[in-house]
């Protein structure tokens, strides 16, 4: 890797670098900056988590002159929450230069939206429908725009936005610059790219750069019935400092967390049906850490950068190794170590193995964790708090503390402390209905059904 010395950026860019404590270059921010600062189109391949803001974030921010009180950068995003992260990113990097960005998107009232577009800020971030909503009122011109980016193009793809994506392209000045990343790059982002892309740089980064080194990859076999008391268990035994948990239906993910929330846990979450308001609120407390358990679908979780998630768990396996890339991608973030253990039925090795393939990465099997297990990892922690509570003043418990002492043994004391500490697990079963959301041994017999078959990622029964 590299350091972004190498690059000679204006001083206040680099500046900017240096207070968000950015070192050494990621792999695609190796290859794709210095293209990006020389004016040049880029066509990026990489996941979440790979550093692809500061990527495309660098040049654009480069480019804008921020004297002039126009939009000059626009940002295309497949959802709110990936637009608010893209925006608070650029203008982080952009803030010392003077150079404010602006998230326009779906659910939040638009007359706000226009309020804030008054300002003048010189770059937008949004979602294809809510830019198109504000090119068509006439609220956001692209006349003056000398760079466009299309980021994470295949979620956009996979939700139906390549309509509106023409739509918006097609309403930019041909002489711009266009910065293409995405985790997959499919026959119908490759059309993209040579209608609206003039001889593109072409980047891909290398199956074995995939997966973020410092995630710790497991998976556990379970019987469908048994998932939520073996995710239970895990989360008694690793005690996650904040841990996001995936399930693959809006429905699911409120099954889940009312069950968690019934046994005791700090659990909420976020899908696309939520109101924005409470997709923020949820948000601001998962970031402040008052929230420890965040249950979450593939699209709402897009964009969600986090730095102190410990934990990631799939409820359900993702339906492809992309998808897989990108849950993951939510833990090990920033330089520090993550855990991401996945749930499977006996019929689902075969999709497992697919994703071994992909992310050239090996994916260690682990025995579901045991009551006897949960019990000691809460006494663990239990023990852990007590010992941490020493290094706090606590001075007015002294004369309480000698009360006691006289009055009951020391030992049968600090027992007593440490089981009110422990949250004992809870046994009673729960059972979740999982309506409309079939497992992948029901649908495995289905011909051509499922992003599995439609990228190529063949069966190998029979074989």
């Amino acid at each position: 890797m590299k350091t972004f010395d190498i690059l000679e950026l204006d001083q206040r860019i680099q500046s900017a670098i240096d207070q968000l404590g950015f070192a050494e270059m990621t792999p695609i921010q190796k290859e794709a900056i210095p293209p990006g600062l020389a004016g040049k189109d880029i066509l990026g391949q990489a996941p979440a988590g790979t550093g692809k803001t500061v990527a495309f974030g660098i040049p654009l921010v480069d480019k804008v002159d921020p004297k002039l009180n126009r939009v000059q950068g626009v940002v295309i995003c497949p959802t709110r929450e990936l637009a608010m992260q893209v925006a608070r990113e650029l203008n982080k990097l952009g803030g010392p230069k003077g150079v404010r960005a602006l998230a326009v998107y779906g659910g939040q009232p638009i007359k706000v939206q226009i309020r804030e577009l008054k300002r003048r800020p010189q770059i937008i971030v949004g979602t294809p429908g809510r830019l198109l909503d504000h090119l068509n009122r006439r609220t956001i011109r692209l006349g003056q725009v000398s760079v466009v980016v299309l980021d994470e193009a295949d979620e956009m793809l996979d939700m139906g936005f390549i309509e509106d994506i023409t739509a918006i392209l097609a309403k930019a000045p041909q002489e711009r610059q266009t910065l293409l990343f995405s985790a997959t790059i499919p026959r119908e982002i490759e059309a993209l790219a040579r209608e609206f892309m003039k001889d593109p740089v072409t980047i891909r980064i290398k199956p074995t750069e995939i997966v973020v080194p410092g995630i710790k990859q497991e998976y556990i076999e379970v019987a469908e019935r048994r998932k939520f008391d073996v995710l239970c268990n895990l989360l008694d035994v690793h005690c996650p400092q904040a841990a996001i948990v995936f399930a693959r239906t809006k429905q699911r993910v409120d099954e889940v967390t009312a069950a968690l929330s019934a046994r005791g846990y700090s659990a909420e979450a976020i899908h696309g049906d939520l109101p924005q308001s409470k997709r923020d609120a949820v948000m601001g407390r998962f970031r402040s850490g008052s929230l420890r358990i965040l249950v979450a679908t593939d699209v709402a979780a897009r964009g969600l950068d986090i730095d102190d998630v410990t934990h990631v768990y799939n409820f359900d396996i993702p339906q492809d190794p992309e998808s897989y890339v990108h849950r993951i991608g939510r833990t090990g973030r920033a330089g520090r170590s993550g855990t991401a253990t996945t749930f499977i039925t006996r019929g689902q090795r075969r999709n497992l193995r697919i994703i071994e393939s992909r992310t050239r990465g090996k994916i260690q099997r682990q025995p579901a964790p045991t009551l006897n297990d949960a019990i000691k990892g809460q006494r663990k922690l239990a023990r852990e708090q007590l010992v941490e509570s020493l290094e706090h003043d606590n001075h007015n418990y002294h004369k309480m503390a000698d009360e006691l002492l006289q009055e009951y043994d020391a030992v049968d004391l600090v027992s007593a402390a440490l089981r009110l500490l422990t949250k004992e697990p809870n046994t009673t079963p729960v059972q979740l209905s999982f309506a409309n959301a079939p497992d992948f041994e029901e649908r495995k017999g289905r011909k051509k059904s499922g992003r599995w078959q439609k990228r190529g990622y063949k069966s190998r029964r029979g074989k």
